[in-house]
């Protein structure tokens, strides 16, 4: 009894050390576009807001022109999954009052980035995400998630099975909920599933476009951007 005690203690002693050390600020990195916010808020607010992992960041550094020509902004953070991007989503879009967000997410979700995850719970947090955009008067657009072949960082996952399943789920929600859908799956994949090499990523990569990539994204998303700016 008593060693059951102590390991009780020990036990209880790491698990509110723990809690203490854990901050949903740092874990969704909030402070990531923090002062940009405070700047974009004091000047011009931007119609639209694209959220997002790197995939989304990168996209700012390899076409900064497509987002400064549009009065775009970009809401990406390298390595995150769909329940951070929620964590974050009133202060990244709801705050600056777009007049619509783009929501590409859930491949990291997948590669297992924060731990094992289903579908079903992926397509929660994006759904979560267009809910409050719609409840703050924001237009979103759901996007298919990137055609990957594998994740180098982290393979042996099935991308290739588990992204059209979950494109599929995107789709159904978007069409059941008349939300727009942008579909960059289709435009990007090499016909087995993989994004294709090397036209738009390198064969070391798979997951993140190239500028060639991005300029096929930016031909799917602009009609539907200016679609919804007209609504």
């Amino acid at each position: 009894m008593k060693r059951f005690i102590i390991l009780l203690g020990i036990t209880m002693s790491f698990s509110l050390f723990s809690q203490q050390q854990f901050s949903v600020r740092d874990y969704a990195n909030l402070a990531r576009y923090e002062q940009n916010n405070k700047d974009l808020r004091m000047g011009r607010l931007p119609e639209v807001v694209f959220m997002g992992n790197s995939i989304t960041e990168g996209w700012v550094y390899q076409s900064p022109e497509f987002f400064k020509d549009n009065n775009y902004a970009g809401r990406g953070i390298g390595g995150q999954v769909t329940h951070q991007m929620l964590l974050r989503f009133k202060a990244d879009v709801v705050a600056l009052k777009p007049k619509v967000v783009v929501i590409l997410a859930g491949t990291n979700d997948i590669a297992q980035n924060s731990g094992p995850v289903s579908l079903s719970e992926i397509m929660a947090n994006i759904a979560a995400m267009a809910e409050i955009a719609q409840a703050n008067n924001i237009i979103p657009i759901l996007c298919t998630v990137l055609p990957a072949k594998d994740y180098p960082w982290r393979p042996g996952l099935n991308p290739l099975e588990k992204i059209p399943k979950l494109n599929g789920m995107i789709k159904a929600y978007a069409t059941q909920h008349n939300i727009y859908f942008a579909d960059y799956y289709d435009a990007m994949q090499d016909g087995q599933g993989g994004m294709k090499v090397p036209e738009h990523t390198t064969a070391d990569d798979l997951v993140h476009p190239n500028k060639a990539g991005y300029t096929v994204m930016e031909s799917v998303i602009q009609p539907i951007i200016e679609k919804a700016l007209k609504k």
